[in-house]
């Protein structure tokens, strides 16, 4: 282990260090145990699919609005009241929706889980602004290295969570107690926020890096936002991301429909992204950080296109699974040492603008893959089927619409129906839109058809559990082939950066090998 450039002023290092990884395992556990419970949450409040989609993603949008807001000030607040913020946000956020358990059934029940989303989603944000920068502040001799490490423990976290929720779902009742039910799945997030707790708020914390050298914030921003590398990177990250997050999407159907089920699938990848950023520090010595990228770019690539040729065979598709792990394992906290080391005058800032720019262009990946996939998905529909669930949605789901006017104002009715008009209506209205289209042109749409179908499956209707069983089928072959299309549409991208780290790397080797830049070096 690393032990030159040790902070002083008697700042406990490891404890810190040791915290501030333990502080990524409330949104690992967050980002994994809330998608687990949405459909318990859904039957229970009687929420729409749009509601139930807000929730979901209201965490997503407390951690941008850390990063892109309170990120930049980190200079001026300080490590110490940003891990106060964050462990205020967490115990507040999951109490907050926690609370929402007593309001079941009332219309401003969903804004108390929303709210307690957005809180815990705040909390995350705020450890990722600190946890990064003060990890490089910790090991300054030592950053990319102790960056994996510390990020080792976001894919650690989100296993263990993924596979203690589901554990719990299948249990089901001991004794009295439901470890299944939402509330005992979200009330876990607290041991690790105590845990962190613990470790870090009675601590003396380091300064950030600029600060300790005496760089004026305002330097420190006039540097970042006019250095054209530094961009260059920030753009660089963009890519990796949404080579990462992007396919993510995808690959859970991919390997389902090869027979795997969907939480091995997530265990697996996230398994191995945490073992190779544990054992980051073998690389960094042989590879360099611009080496690592290069063989990652180049993995990542050739598991796309794995994934993207072979349609099913678990043996080819877990095979594809590991690639596609391996090269993205290394690439977020490798990327922020880079930054750090190569532009350590960019401070704070530059980290926190590569990782609020990165999350941003991943966000657009998503689109733009779905909208690749879904421009191919009709081309795999089994027309005879589809257009039979369509016609059966058409004629009979009037009817439910009907029942849920007349359940209206008696919560208890509508949580034995199961299902809102609002999601009946959302359901028809799409459904017409599908069939109206293929009338007139004699095929499928890519907008209205699958959104009908994947509206039938997400209502989870029981009385209607035959038709949404076939709807399954009809679906899943297409959405299958439409992520394997928009995998073949984004290969490209990492080889394109598997060549500019590579350049990167015969550079430094030209040099004398890879340098990190100090602080008086610009």
């Amino acid at each position: 282990m690393d032990t030159t450039s040790i902070p002083s002023g008697g700042v406990p290092r490891e404890r810190i260090f040791r915290g501030i990884c333990l502080a990524l395992l409330p949104t690992a556990f967050t980002f994994v145990l809330v998608s687990n419970i949405l459909q318990q949450l859904k039957t229970e409040f009687l929420l729409t699919n749009a509601q139930v989609g807000y929730i979901g993603g209201a965490a997503l949008w407390g951690m941008a609005m850390s990063l892109l807001l309170i990120g930049p000030a980190l200079e001026k607040i300080g490590f110490k009241r940003l891990v106060k913020g964050a462990f205020v946000a967490h115990l507040s956020g999951v109490t907050l929706f926690l609370g929402a358990y007593g309001f079941a059934g009332e219309n401003y029940a969903f804004w108390i889980l929303f709210l307690g989303a957005v809180g815990f989603g705040l909390g995350n944000g705020l450890i990722e602004v600190v946890g990064n920068n003060l990890t490089a502040a910790l090991f300054p001799d030592n950053k990319t290295t102790k960056l994996n490490h510390f990020h080792a423990f976001f894919p650690g976290g989100m296993v263990f969570g993924g596979l203690l929720g589901w554990a719990m779902v299948q249990v089901g009742a001991i004794g009295d107690v439901n470890i299944g039910h939402w509330t005992v799945q979200i009330a876990i997030v607290y041991i690790p926020v105590l845990c962190y707790g613990y470790l870090l708020l009675p601590v003396q914390f380091p300064p950030t890096l600029t600060r300790e050298a005496g760089i004026p914030i305002k330097e420190m921003f006039k540097y970042t936002f006019t250095h054209p590398l530094v961009w260059g990177l920030i753009i660089l990250k963009m890519m990796t991301l949404s080579l990462e997050l992007g396919p993510g999407r995808w690959i859970p159907e991919v390997l389902q429909a090869a027979g795997v089920p969907g939480i091995l699938v997530f265990a697996w990848i996230s398994g191995i992204m945490m073992l190779l950023r544990f054992f980051a520090g073998p690389f960094v010595e042989k590879l360099s950080p611009p080496g690592m990228l290069f063989a990652g770019s180049l993995l990542t690539g050739i598991g796309l296109l794995l994934f993207a040729f072979f349609e099913s065979g678990v043996g080819i598709t877990m095979v594809a699974a590991t690639i596609y792990a391996s090269g993205i394992a290394f690439h977020f906290p490798t990327m922020v040492g880079l930054m750090s080391e190569r532009f350590p005058r960019a401070g704070s800032l530059g980290i926190v603008l590569l990782m609020g720019m990165g999350f941003f262009g991943a966000g657009a990946s998503n689109a733009i893959m779905g909208g690749i996939a879904d421009q191919y998905l009709p081309d795999a529909l089994d027309k005879p089927k589809t257009v039979q669930i369509l016609q059966e949605i058409e004629q009979r789901f009037p009817e439910y619409i009907e029942i849920a006017e007349r359940a209206e104002g008696s919560p208890q009715q509508l949580q034995q129906l199961g299902y809102t008009r609002t999601d009946i209506e959302n359901i028809l209205n799409r459904t017409e839109q599908a069939l109206a289209y293929y009338q007139q042109n004699g095929e499928f749409d890519s907008e209205h058809t699958p959104e009908a179908l994947r509206a039938l499956l997400d209502a989870g209707i029981s009385q209607e559990q035959e038709l949404t069983d076939r709807a399954f089928a009809v679906l899943r072959p297409a959405d299958n082939y439409g992520g394997r299309v928009s995998f073949l549409y984004i290969t490209p991208a990492a080889f394109i950066l598997a060549l500019i780290f590579l350049g990167v790397y015969i550079n430094d080797k030209r040099r004398g090998g890879y340098k990190v830049k100090q602080l008086d070096d610009e």
